[in-house]
């Protein structure tokens, strides 16, 4: 399908520099779009990669800009960093920031995020309680490193158990603190979470599940130690607070649109108002094969989200949709895990957990539905393929690795 001249031009207004946002602007101009583009964004920085900020935060290049300054202006792509959008007047297709400067826009994007929950107890706003979202946290909780001092991490998501690893393999105490009775609950399966619970531990990781903070304690205004509700008190000289995230769907829902837990949008990144599409952290949106809405927090969403609001915006066919993924770094470990994972399947090990290359393969009626993989990159790529071709596959086959995986397909 080829893009009418009318879209062609429309003004385009991307509110969000995150990945998504800044992803969106690239490929429009690269896609042919040759009307006005503007892209808003409330930090300071340039649209960056945030997975170094957890992955690489100790001895890494944290600062990864995704494309140089220089790309944007050779594209004509107006960037207005520091510029924080307050209101929308959807009738008058106009932004306006908070000194009442305003916008004109043909379509509007919102790419706003997430932001990371709070933790509502005494002594959280100490010094030295951080989170981790931005460039800024990140170069704030990266002189702790420097310092080899002791960390406890209240949280065992995925963000948590990253900056636990950077930590303990740069000689940092840790300690992760999980109100559930283990890590990743929410978004890992009970396997793959005693695997990698196991794993942290080996490396002088203290992990305390079904433990609830109380409050956050100090001393001449700076964080000594958090405090649980059995009254053990757990030392330190940093805090990161690793939560959840919460979208950043203020915005938008101040301008009438439908909003549930996140800016809601189709299969195509379309909100409630056709002029209106929203992409990445900020959204709840369908996924094939799942029932429902899922917000979904990854750099590969956002990306196809990315693909779809440029097709969209251009009037050109859709991108096809994709198995949702991501990816974690642990140690030496390469986790990738694709699909959505719920506890009421059934599970195939496929590997050695112990030799540190492993795949659980979750299925229903034999179907593939997600894969969890560490250092297995044909298995997770196998299994991306399986569920989303919903071949059927023989149980007792996968979980014999002189099997090849291709012969394990029944039907």
């Amino acid at each position: 399908m080829n893009q009418s001249p009318a879209l062609a031009d429309h003004r385009v207004a991307v509110v969000g520099g995150g990945h998504a946002g800044g992803t969106l602007v690239g490929l429009l101009r690269q896609s042919g779009h040759r009307g006005e583009i503007m892209l808003f964004g409330d930090e300071t920085d340039y649209p960056y990669q945030r997975p170094p900020l957890s992955k690489k935060l100790a001895d890494g290049e944290i600062e990864q800009l995704l494309r140089p300054p220089e790309f944007y202006r050779e594209q004509n792509i107006t960037v207005r960093l520091g510029e924080r959008i307050t209101s929308i007047d959807r009738r008058g297709r106009r932004v306006y920031s908070a000194d009442g400067t305003g916008w004109d826009y043909d379509v509007l994007v919102l790419a706003t995020g997430a932001r990371p929950r709070p933790l509502p107890v005494p002594g959280a706003d100490l010094g030295g309680v951080v989170t981790l979202r931005t460039l800024t946290d990140a170069r704030v909780l990266r002189k702790h490193f420097g310092e080899k001092r002791r960390i406890a991490i209240i949280g065992g998501g995925y963000i948590g158990l990253e900056v636990a690893a950077v930590a303990r393999a740069n000689g940092v105490d840790v300690t992760i603190i999980e109100r559930e009775q283990r890590v990743l609950a929410r978004v890992a399966s009970t396997r793959l979470s005693d695997i990698l619970a196991r794993y942290h531990r080996d490396r002088s990781t203290t992990i305390v599940t079904g433990a609830q903070v109380t409050h956050v304690s100090g001393r001449s205004g700076h964080v000594c130690g958090v405090v649980l509700d059995d009254g053990a008190e757990i030392a330190c000289d940093a805090a990161l607070i690793g939560v959840g995230a919460a979208p950043r769907d203020e915005l938008a829902a101040a301008a009438g649109l439908v909003c549930d837990h996140g800016i809601v949008v189709d299969g195509l990144a379309r909100t409630s108002d056709p002029a209106v599409l929203a992409i990445g952290d900020v959204t709840r949106r369908p996924v094939a094969g799942v029932d429902g809405l899922l917000r979904l927090e990854s750099i590969p969403s956002a990306t196809e989200q990315a693909k779809q609001a440029c097709a969209a915006i251009l009037g050109t066919a859709p991108p096809s949709a994709e198995v949702p993924w991501f990816w974690s770094d642990q140690f030496d470990l390469k986790l990738k895990i694709a699909g959505v994972v719920s506890g009421a399947r059934d599970i195939v090990l496929r590997g050695d957990p112990s030799a540190g290359r492993f795949a659980l393969f979750h299925h229903e009626n034999a179907v593939v539905t997600a894969v969890e993989s560490a250092n297995s990159p044909a298995d997770f790529m196998a299994g991306r393929k399986l569920i989303a071709s919903r071949r059927r596959i023989d149980p007792r086959r996968l979980a014999d690795l002189g099997i090849p995986l291709l012969d394990t397909v029944i039907a």
